[in-house]
C-alpha cells in the first residue's frame, strides 16, 4: 500500500501543475518504472484531453505499442466513461484511484465499466487511494471558481 501511495502522491503533483485546469493528474508505471504522466490539458480546446487517456497516449508511445500489458494507472479522480472505456481497449492492468466519482465514475461508482464481462479485457480496480487529499485539490479549484 505504501507504494500505491507513493505514485498517488505523484499524480496528485502531476494533478496542480495547470492552475487551469481541473486538477486531475495521473501517472503509469510499468515493472516498477515510471513510463508516463499527465494532468488534464481539456482547456487546450480538445474534450478527449483528459489526464488518464493523456498518459496512456505517452505510455504507448514510450513503450512503441497500443497495449499497455503490465501497466499500473494511479490517477487522482475516478475515470469517467471515456478512460475508463479507453483503459479496457489498451489492455491496462490496473488502475488506481483517488476521489470517487458520484456522478460520472466508471469504476465502481455509476458503473463498473472496466470490469464489465461484455468485454474481452478486465482492468482491476480500487479507489480511495489519499481520498482526502485528492478530494481537497478539487474543491479548493472548484470553490476558486465560483
Amino acid at each position: 500500500m505504501r507504494h500505491t501511495e507513493e505514485m498517488m502522491r505523484l499524480a496528485l503533483e502531476e494533478a496542480v501543475r495547470d492552475e487551469n485546469e481541473v486538477p486531475v493528474g495521473a501517472v503509469i508505471e510499468k515493472d516498477g518504472v515510471i513510463i508516463a504522466k499527465a494532468h488534464n490539458e481539456r482547456e487546450g480546446g480538445s474534450c478527449f484531453a483528459h489526464a488518464e487517456v493523456l498518459a496512456m497516449e505517452r505510455a504507448c508511445k514510450r513503450l512503441g505499442t497500443r497495449r499497455l500489458d503490465r501497466c499500473t494507472l494511479y490517477v487522482t479522480l475516478e475515470p469517467c466513461p471515456m478512460c475508463a472505456g479507453a483503459m479496457v481497449m489498451a489492455g491496462l492492468e490496473k488502475c488506481f484511484f483517488g476521489a470517487y466519482d458520484e456522478k460520472q465514475g466508471c469504476c465502481g461508482s455509476v458503473y463498473l465499466l472496466t470490469e464489465d464481462p461484455a468485454f474481452y479485457h478486465r482492468v482491476e480496480t480500487a479507489g480511495g487511494i489519499l481520498e482526502k487529499e485528492c478530494k481537497e485539490i478539487l474543491q479548493r479549484f472548484f470553490s476558486g471558481k465560483r
